[in-house]
């Protein structure tokens, strides 16, 4: 309420002195105090609603630090303009203007001190070439400025031969440029800690403080007694005391949750100023004035200004460019050449002319994923990125080092015979050999390397595929070593890098199927829902469990169109089983997905629309992720909290083997834990059991959990013992096809030990 009262006296001030000062302007009425009282009340009024603002705790200390500086500003400020309604209330000849020392220094003083304030405000970090954009705006701005009051407070008082008003005017002039440039700066820029609308708001009242002057001849023919600060200063009193209150309300809305910053990506404020400059020419011209070649001087210095910014924008933008064709071609955390540059360069070197030697080195990490997984992705990041260092050190100038994912990397080897290939995998060896220190930690290296060696003329997937197989026996040996591509190595080798092909195949001819382990409730045994879990039922090497095969899928991609298969598979089911059993259909149905699935911009996007076409209500489907998944942050997280705001639950896969996993449940939208089987397994010593703190934690979070591998009665007692609601394991049922799950439904069993007994099918 306070602040209110503050903003309306400020604006009654305001229209008070307009309206006073035009009834002057026709008719002398009154007192000439009355019209510089206004001036006086209004400063008072605008320092304390200033001080408000910077004692306002919820705003940051930049900011607070900032309206204080202003508050002090005006308070000198408001010495100088009462010092001046007293010099010209007491002048002998009342149509002079009696400027004192005091009025001259306090506004002096405060004009200094708005600027000191502007220039200390932090900015958000910028680019040389857009600092360079910003300084040239607001010199664009300054020197229009500076042109306005050239012609119409400057010029004028040296045409009457006024030594004090030249004076007067230059010192004018020379604050108001550096106050417009100021402003100009911070209004161009973007900015944390000022709001817009409060920034633009002290822009348009600098504005009117440096062009109100202009208008002193005016209302001096019509009466000497008349000056344009007495409706000027109340007015920039007004708009100043709005500024705060917007700053003010800003900083609460803050304060209840995070507000995005609004980017700034053009302004209009330096073409409007070279606009009004033009329109001054114009002007200068057609009325033949005296001062038309400083005008055009300016305009023509305007117009340099405004090419040698457009320059500048011009050569960061080709720098932008470069950087965007570069990211195109090139891996974002190594810097080394991705994939889609890999096969460029190896498709160059294979149809190079001549009969040209080239070999395909293919490097492995191993044990990648227990860095991730124990130590986070961000000191995996630091190793990958010190390997990358050093396998492109290692290399010849025409050579190509890529990343072509995870912790994958090739070398194209040009011109290189399997001699030529030999020394430069002894080189790698040699650099690898070496661990790697990153964030405190040190990193031994293991690294498995396969090389095919082929000529011009060679196709380039055969020769790619050839060092995949040599890699993968180079896997079975000890330590960092590298192999050579042989037809007679181990059939495994050669038919895991086929696996690729046939597992394409296998989605096209459906021979994938899904078997779904029920999960169950503790007390009495009822199913509570299901988890989907893929098979492969090989023509020649029969049912294969997903470890066969999903680490073919994600190394070639096929993880991707794999996920939707089995996701489109079982979102049908369960609408099948809810139109056949109703109430009894499971009540909720777990779907794993892969990390690479999060990464898609548009997998959200695909679930949504897998919902809509089976009318699967959202909070029926659970997605099961892992830690590691999660950590990686960035997109995964985007893609996690757009599913969780269709309402489909989360559920956190493998609960506890993790090194994260309390940052995890804070900050990614879980719904579920599943306690890993390892922890279902572990024996009582004298100790409570690690399931007994988790179910504790589920229960303070409010989260669902599921403990899973149970495959004892025991362990099942003991689970319901500590509080566990829902478990799944071998104990109940093993993963069973979906007819076999409809008949369990059909009849309302409760799923007893007996059940263990089914055919087993493999583990989820």
């Amino acid at each position: 309420m306070t602040t209110d009262r503050l903003l309306r006296a400020s604006g009654a001030c305001a229209g008070l002195a307009a309206a006073w000062f035009l009834v002057n302007l026709v008719h002398p009425v009154g007192p000439r105090v009355l019209l510089w009282l206004p001036s006086v009340v209004g400063g008072i009024i605008l320092f304390l609603a200033l001080v408000r603002t910077a004692r306002t705790q919820a705003l940051p200390l930049p900011t607070r630090r900032f309206w204080g500086h202003i508050a002090t500003a005006m308070a000198f400020i408001g010495v100088g303009i009462s010092s001046q309604a007293v010099d010209v209330l007491t002048e002998t000849h009342p149509g002079g203007q009696q400027t004192g020392p005091v009025m001259l220094v306090s506004c002096g003083l405060g004009v200094l001190l708005i600027m000191y304030a502007l220039f200390r405000l932090p900015l958000d970090r910028h680019s040389p070439g857009e600092l360079v954009r910003v300084v040239l705006d607001a010199a664009t701005v300054m020197l229009a400025a500076a042109v306005f009051l050239w012609h119409f407070s400057t010029q004028p008082a040296l045409h009457q031969n006024d030594g004090t008003g030249v004076y007067l005017s230059l010192m004018v002039t020379v604050i108001a440029m550096l106050a417009v440039f100021a402003v100009a700066k911070f209004v161009l820029s973007s900015h944390t800690y000022i709001a817009n609308s409060a920034l633009r708001l002290l822009g348009v009242a600098m504005f009117v403080g440096a062009v109100a002057p202009m208008f002193r001849p005016t209302f001096e023919a019509v009466d000497v007694s008349l000056f344009p600060d007495m409706v000027s200063t109340p007015l920039i009193y007004w708009i100043a005391a709005v500024a705060a209150a917007r700053q003010r309300s800003a900083g609460n809305r803050r304060s209840r949750g995070p507000v995005a910053p609004r980017r700034r990506s053009f302004s209009l404020l330096p073409y409007a100023a070279v606009a009004g400059v033009d329109g001054l020419l114009v002007w200068v011209t057609w009325t033949h004035s005296s001062d038309t070649g400083v005008v055009v001087g300016s305009a023509v210095l305007l117009t340099a200004l405004v090419v040698l910014r457009q320059v500048t924008a011009f050569r960061d933008n080709s720098r932008l460019l470069a950087r965007l064709d570069h990211s195109a071609t090139h891996d974002g955390l190594t810097g080394l050449a991705n994939r889609a540059l890999f096969q460029t360069r190896l498709h160059t070197a294979l149809t190079a002319p001549g009969d040209r030697p080239v070999a395909v080195a293919l490097i492995d990490l191993d044990d990648f994923k227990e860095v991730n997984d124990t130590l986070g992705h961000e000191v995996g990041d630091l190793l990958l990125a010190e390997v990358a260092q050093r396998l492109a050190a290692c290399v010849r100038a025409g050579d190509t080092v890529a990343r072509l994912g995870g912790d994958e990397f090739v070398v194209v080897l040009d011109d290189a015979d399997p001699a030529a290939a030999d020394l430069a995998a002894e080189r790698m060896t040699q650099t690898l050999h070496e661990p790697v220190h990153a964030d405190g930690h040190e990193l031994p290296i293991r690294a498995s390397i396969g090389i095919a060696d082929g000529h011009s003329g060679d196709d380039a997937s055969v020769l790619l595929r050839r060092a995949d197989v040599a890699m993968y026996a180079a896997k079975k040996l000890t330590g960092t070593t590298y192999l050579h591509y042989a037809p007679t190595m181990a059939t495994a080798g050669a038919d895991h890098a086929h696996l690729g092909a046939e597992l394409r195949e296998a989605i096209a001819d459906d021979q994938l199927f899904l078997l779904y382990q029920p999960i169950v409730a503790l007390d009495d045994g009822r199913i509570m829902g299901a988890e989907a879990l893929v098979r492969w039922a090989h023509p020649l090497r029969g049912a294969l469990a997903p470890d066969t095969f999903i680490p073919v899928a994600e190394r070639t991609g096929l993880i991707v169109p794999l996920g939707r298969w089995v996701m489109r598979t079982a979102f049908a089911q369960l609408a099948r089983w809810m139109a056949e059993h109703g109430d009894a259909a499971p009540g909720v149905l777990n779907v794993n997905v892969s990390a690479r699935d999060l990464r898609e911009p548009g997998f959200a996007d695909d679930v949504a629309a897998l919902l809509a076409e089976y009318a699967l209500p959202a909070d029926r489907i659970v997605l099961e992720i892992t830690e590691t998944m999660a950590l990686e942050g960035g997109q995964p997280v985007l893609t996690l909290h757009r599913l969780r705001a269709l309402g489909v639950r989360i559920s956190l896969d493998d609960f506890g083997t993790g090194h994260s996993t309390l940052t995890l449940l804070h900050d990614c939208p879980i719904d579920e834990i599943k306690l890993d089987r390892s922890f279902t397994q572990s024996q009582i010593d004298d100790r409570p059991p690690v399931s007994a703190a988790v179910i504790h934690l589920a229960q303070a979070l409010g989260l669902h959990a599921v403990a899973e591998g149970v495959e004892t009665a025991d362990q099942a007692e003991q689970l319901l013992a500590l509080g566990y609601i829902a478990a799944q394991g071998y104990h109940f049922a093993r993963p069973m096809p979906p007819e076999l799950l409809s008949e369990l439904l059909a009849a309302g069993s409760s799923l007893a030990p007996a059940l263990s007994g089914l055919p087993v099918a493999g583990r989820g």
